[in-house]
Formats: structure tokens, C-alpha cells, sequence
């Protein structure tokens, strides 16, 4: 407890009903930390704020005004900002041929001009706070490929990349700044996907600790990265029980996963 005792929090991306966002900014307000949640839906927001004692504000991370209006009403509220958490995203699904140029031009918005804003911005106020600790999400298939995924893969790889030159640059000042790369994760997000009868069991194949992660496993990283236990900086944390020691599922094996799980269900008793 109080591993985050005085510490502000900005925690962006937090707007979803218990997604990576919520469960993180409630894991460090469990710490001690004073939150400030951020994103584009104002009531849930709100609700967020006030059961966690913090603030909220509605920001679009594609904007960087928004991102500098968003650290002045955190420095404004409680005087600095240590630690700035970036869960944005869109998991988009598209096949190679099928990609279209508003779909690359969302992602390219939102998972790297977003993120070097966010990077921008943030680093400038967690130095001017005398350091801190920045954390933004990557994805285990940047990793380990996922068919279909090419155009977020594309972004998400870039930012990492943006990851190390801001780490690299920032660090002198004592900002860290890393990403964590999860995997296959339930969340509301992908409650449709998880309930499709062989689709996580063609993943939990892949993944050597057996299971694939919850956005509880992703709190305890980023909380990790936020202290100062962790000598850490410039770096992809792969949160994701092993897979990219393996590989994501084929098309195939999600194919004949699916098949034997509707065989199986139309079985008699």
C-alpha cells in the first residue's frame, strides 16, 4: 500500500467500463496516488473521478491542445504531474488487400501522432515536475504476428520506436518512459471475441503460463513502472504470460478451434 503515496497520476484512456484505462487509474489510486482520468466521454469520466477522489477532464489524444489543456488542469488541480499513462486505442481487424486509407489514417492519428503529442507534452511536464515515469501501450503482436492486423501492428510498432528516442533524450532530466505489450487481454472490448466457442482456446495454446492476461496483470506492470523500483526506461515490457516466446494463433488454428468447438456442441448429451 501507499507505493504511489503523493504522486499524480494522469491516466488517458479511461472512459471504457472497466477497461485497461479504469483498472489502472483505480490500481493507483489504491497506492495512494491523486488521479486525474482522461478521454472522450465526459459522464463516465466524471463517475470514474468521483469514486476515486481525482479529477477528470475530456481529451482527444489525436489533439495536442487537448493534451496540453489536459497536464495544465492536472498541474492546475494538484500543483505537478509524475506519472502520465497512455491506454488509447483501436484494435482494428482488416485484411492486407482490404485495408483502407481512412482506416490507416485513423491509426496513424490515434497510435502514432497521438502518441508522439502525448510523449511530447508529457515528457516536458513530468521534467518540469523534476521526473517521472511515462507509460504508453504497445501490443504483443507487434511481436509475435496476428494475420489481419498489419495497419495497427504498423502504429503500434512506430511508437515504440518513439518510446526509445523520448527515453533516450528525457532520461537526463529523470523521465522514464516505456511501453508494456500485452496480448490477447479480457476486456469489455473483446468480451464478443472471448465468447465465441474455441477462439480463446486456440490462444491459450500459445501462451506458456497458460492463460491469457486480464487488465489486472497490465495494472501491476504499469504500477511497477510508475515507482522508482523499476531502473527501466526505453523499453517494450512483454506483459503477455510468454506468447512471444510462441506465436499468435494461425488463421487455420483459430479455423479448426472453432470447428471443434461447434462439433463438439452439436454432439447429443
Amino acid at each position: 500500500m501507499n507505493r504511489l503515496k503523493d504522486k499524480v497520476a494522469v491516466v488517458l484512456g479511461a472512459a471504457g467500463q472497466d477497461n485497461m484505462g479504469q483498472v489502472i487509474a483505480r490500481r493507483f489510486a489504491g497506492e495512494g496516488a491523486r488521479v486525474v482520468v482522461a478521454g472522450r466521454k465526459a459522464e463516465a469520466l466524471a463517475m470514474l473521478a468521483a469514486e476515486l477522489g481525482g479529477q477528470s477532464v475530456v481529451c482527444d489524444i489525436t489533439r495536442k491542445a487537448d493534451l496540453e489543456a489536459l497536464a495544465q488542469a492536472a498541474r492546475q488541480a494538484y500543483g505537478r504531474i509524475d506519472i502520465a499513462i497512455n491506454c488509447t486505442g483501436w484494435g482494428l481487424m482488416a485484411k492486407l488487400r482490404d485495408t483502407t486509407e481512412a482506416q490507416i489514417d485513423g491509426l496513424m492519428d490515434l497510435q502514432f501522432k497521438g502518441v508522439f503529442f502525448f510523449l511530447q507534452v508529457f515528457a516536458e511536464a513530468l521534467a518540469a515536475s523534476g521526473g517521472g515515469s511515462i507509460v504508453t501501450m504497445s501490443s504483443a503482436s507487434v511481436y509475435a504476428l496476428l494475420y489481419n492486423h498489419a495497419a495497427y501492428i504498423g502504429t503500434k510498432a512506430g511508437a515504440d520506436a518513439l518510446v526509445r528516442c523520448f527515453a533516450n533524450e528525457y532520461g537526463a532530466k529523470g523521465v522514464k518512459v516505456n511501453s508494456l505489450a500485452p496480448g490477447l487481454t479480457s476486456t469489455p472490448m473483446t468480451e464478443k471475441e472471448m465468447g465465441m466457442p474455441g477462439l480463446k482456446e486456440a490462444f491459450v495454446r500459445e501462451y506458456p503460463l497458460g492463460r491469457i492476461g486480464t487488465p489486472e496483470d497490465v495494472a501491476e506492470a504499469a504500477l511497477w513502472l510508475a515507482t522508482p523500483e523499476s531502473f527501466m526506461t526505453g523499453q517494450v515490457l512483454q506483459v503477455n504470460g510468454g506468447l512471444t516466446l510462441r506465436r499468435n494463433p494461425l488463421p487455420r488454428d483459430i479455423n479448426a478451434s472453432l470447428a471443434a468447438a461447434r462439433e463438439g456442441s452439436a454432439r447429443p448429451a
